[in-house]
C-alpha cells in the first residue's frame, strides 16, 4: 500500500500528495497501444493476467502512486443480459425497457459473470510493488442507466425503480467483491449526469446513492452541479473527486473527511510544452495557498488519448518537486 494514499484517506497532513489519473492505463500510453495490437479490449479486461499487465504499464513508466483495476463500467450491464460489444466503442444489441426489464434482473447471475474482475484485482495486486495502492471502480447508477436505456423513452420513475431494486444492489455487491479481492478503495464514476437537474439529484437520486456510500468508496462526477456537492457529502464516503470547474480549496472545506481528488484541467495536458508548464506551475502555486490535507492529485477527468507521454512525466515530476 502507498503511504501517501493512506495518509490522504485518513486526512494526515503531508506535503506531497499521492498521484493517479483516471484512464491512466489507456490509449495515450504506448504500452497500452502495443498490447492492443495483439489483444481486443474485451480480452484485456476479461483475462486477469492481461488486465494486470495493462494496469502495471503506467506504474512502471510514470511511477504513479496508485494503480487502478483495468476494466470497464459497462460490464455489469452485460452481466444483466444486455448484449454488449466494443467496435471500437460500446454498442448494445438491444436496450433496457420496461417491457424487458424482468429479463435483465438476475443479480446473482450478473455477479457470477463479473468474477473476472475479482480475479483481475487479485492478479493486479500480486503484480504490483508493495508500496503502490490499488483501487477498483464501478460506474455510477444514473450513468449506467443512460447507457442501458439508450434512446428509448424510459421514464424517470422506471429508471429510479430499476436502480433501486436491481442496479444499485448489484453495484454494491460488485464493490464488495472488489474490496474483498484486495482493492483499497472503489471509485464510483458517475459522469453521465448531463440530463439530470440539480433538483432531481438532490430529491430523487442522492438518496439512492447513499446505499453505495461507505468508508471504502468514493464518488466522482464530471457534471455534478455545484449546488449538489452538499448533498453528496452527507453520505459516509471515503472520498470525493472534483472536476476542474470546482475550486478545489472549496472542496477541501466542504468535504472534511476522507480524501479529495482532483482537479487539474485535463485539456491543459494537450497544450504546447511551454504553455503546459506555465499552467502546472500556476496550479501548484494556487494549491500551495490552501490546506491540502487529504489531497489526491489528479486530473479533472480522464486523461485524453492524445496527451503526450512527456507531459505526464513532467506533471508528476513538477508536482512532487514543487510541493516537497
Amino acid at each position: 500500500m502507498n503511504k501517501k494514499f493512506i495518509n490522504a484517506r485518513n486526512r494526515v497532513a503531508q506535503n506531497v500528495p499521492p498521484i493517479w489519473f483516471m484512464r491512466q492505463a489507456g490509449r495515450y500510453h504506448s504500452h497500452y497501444r502495443k498490447l492492443k495490437e495483439t489483444y481486443t479490449f474485451e480480452e484485456l479486461c476479461k483475462q486477469p493476467d492481461l488486465a494486470g499487465e495493462v494496469a502495471l504499464g503506467p506504474i512502471r513508466e510514470f511511477d504513479y502512486d496508485v494503480s487502478i483495476l483495468f476494466s470497464d463500467i459497462l460490464w455489469p450491464l452485460e452481466g444483466l443480459g444486455l448484449p454488449l460489444e466494443f467496435n471500437p466503442g460500446p454498442k448494445f444489441g438491444h436496450n433496457l425497457t420496461i417491457d424487458n426489464a424482468e429479463e435483465h434482473s438476475n443479480i446473482s447471475d450478473a455477479l457470477s459473470f463479473l468474477s473476472f474482475q475479482r480475479e483481475a484485482v487479485l492478479t493486479t495486486r500480486a503484480m504490483l510493488p508493495k508500496d503502490k495502492s490499488l483501487i477498483g471502480f464501478v460506474g455510477g447508477p444514473w450513468t449506467l442507466m443512460n447507457y442501458a436505456c439508450g434512446d428509448t423513452r424510459a421514464t424517470d420513475q422506471f429508471k429510479l425503480d430499476y436502480m433501486k431494486t436491481i442496479l444499485i444492489p448489484l453495484l454494491v455487491r460488485n464493490i464488495r467483491m472488489q474490496l474483498d479481492a484486495g482493492a483499497e478503495v472503489v471509485m464510483i464514476f458517475d459522469s453521465g449526469l448531463q440530463n439530470m437537474s440539480a433538483k432531481f439529484f438532490n430529491e430523487k437520486y442522492s438518496p439512492l446513492l447513499m446505499a453505495m456510500a461507505m468508508p471504502q468508496t468514493a464518488y466522482y462526477s464530471k457534471n455534478l452541479p455545484r449546488k449538489c456537492i452538499g448533498k453528496v457529502v452527507e453520505g459516509d464516503w471515503g472520498g470525493i473527486g472534483v472536476d476542474s470547474k470546482i475550486d478545489i480549496s472549496d472542496a477541501f472545506k466542504t468535504f472534511d473527511k476522507g480524501f479529495v481528488q482532483g482537479n487539474f484541467d485535463e485539456n491543459k495536458m494537450l497544450l504546447s510544452k511551454h504553455k503546459f508548464m506555465y499552467e502546472i506551475e500556476k496550479y501548484c502555486d494556487d494549491i500551495n495557498k490552501s490546506d491540502t490535507t487529504g489531497w489526491v492529485c489528479g486530473l479533472g477527468h480522464g486523461i485524453d488519448k492524445t496527451t503526450p507521454e512527456e507531459h505526464v512525466h513532467l506533471f508528476i515530476e513538477t508536482v512532487r518537486n514543487r510541493l516537497s
